[in-house]
C-alpha cells in the first residue's frame, strides 16, 4: 500500500485557482467596434416648417444572423461568414436604431424623435435584409438594405413604405477600415431615409 499522500479533486482545484491557475478553458477576447459617423456625414439644414408630430423609431427587426453583434461578412459567393476576435459593441439592430434616431433628430423634420417606447403619433417600423462586409471585390464593401414602413402609431395602420439600399468601400481588407465602411454606409442610409421622411411629413 503506498504511503504518499493523496490530494481530493476539489481540494486540488482549490490550490490552482489559488496559485493563479485554471483548469477551465478561457473565453475568446473580442475587440469591439462602435458604429462610427464619418466625419464627411452631410447634415441637411433643418426644415424650415418642422412637422408638429413625435416620430417613434422601433428596432429593426432581422434574422437569427444579423440580430447579433456579429460582424458578419461573405467572403466569396453563397459563403456566410463572421470576423472572428471582432464584434459590435451591441447588437446590430439596436445599434443601427440608435444611429437612425440621432440623425432624425438632428434633422429636426419631427417635433420629436425617439425610440417606440416614447409616446408617438406616427411610427417607423424596419426590417434589417443586409448588414454584412462582401468581397464583391477587394477591398470589401458594406451593404445595408432596411425595408421600412411608416404607420400610425396608435392603430398600426400602413401610411407607406420603402426600402433603401447602401453600399460603401472599405479602403483595406483591415477590419478597423470595414468598420469605417459600416459608417459610411450607415450615415448614406440615414440620409436616405431622412429626405424621404421629410417628403411624407409634407403629406401627414
Amino acid at each position: 500500500m503506498s504511503l504518499r499522500p493523496t490530494l481530493s479533486i476539489p481540494l486540488l482545484a482549490i490550490l490552482l485557482v489559488s496559485a493563479g491557475c485554471t483548469i477551465l478553458p478561457e473565453s475568446e477576447r473580442s475587440t469591439l467596434y462602435r458604429l462610427p459617423t464619418s466625419d464627411s456625414a452631410s447634415i441637411r439644414s433643418p426644415s424650415s416648417t418642422t412637422v408638429p408630430l413625435r416620430l417613434g423609431v422601433a428596432t429593426p427587426e432581422a434574422g437569427h444572423l444579423l440580430s447579433s453583434n456579429r460582424i458578419v461578412v461573405y467572403p466569396e459567393r453563397n459563403v456566410v461568414n463572421v470576423y472572428a476576435g471582432t464584434r459590435w459593441h451591441e447588437d446590430a439592430p439596436d445599434m443601427l436604431q440608435a444611429r437612425l434616431i440621432s440623425g432624425l433628430q438632428q434633422r429636426q423634420l419631427f417635433a420629436s424623435v425617439g425610440s417606440d417606447r416614447l409616446p408617438n403619433d406616427v411610427l417607423l417600423l424596419s426590417e434589417l435584409r443586409h448588414f454584412q462586409s462582401e468581397y464583391d471585390a477587394t477591398p470589401p464593401s458594406a451593404h445595408i438594405q432596411l425595408d421600412v414602413q411608416l404607420v400610425g402609431g396608435q392603430n398600426r395602420q400602413p401610411i407607406t413604405a420603402k426600402s433603401f439600399t447602401t453600399r460603401a468601400q472599405a479602403s483595406s481588407v483591415d477590419i478597423p477600415d470595414v468598420v469605417d465602411a459600416f459608417g459610411r454606409a450607415s450615415d448614406e442610409l440615414t440620409e436616405q431615409l431622412a429626405t424621404w421622411l421629410a417628403e411624407q411629413a409634407r403629406l401627414l
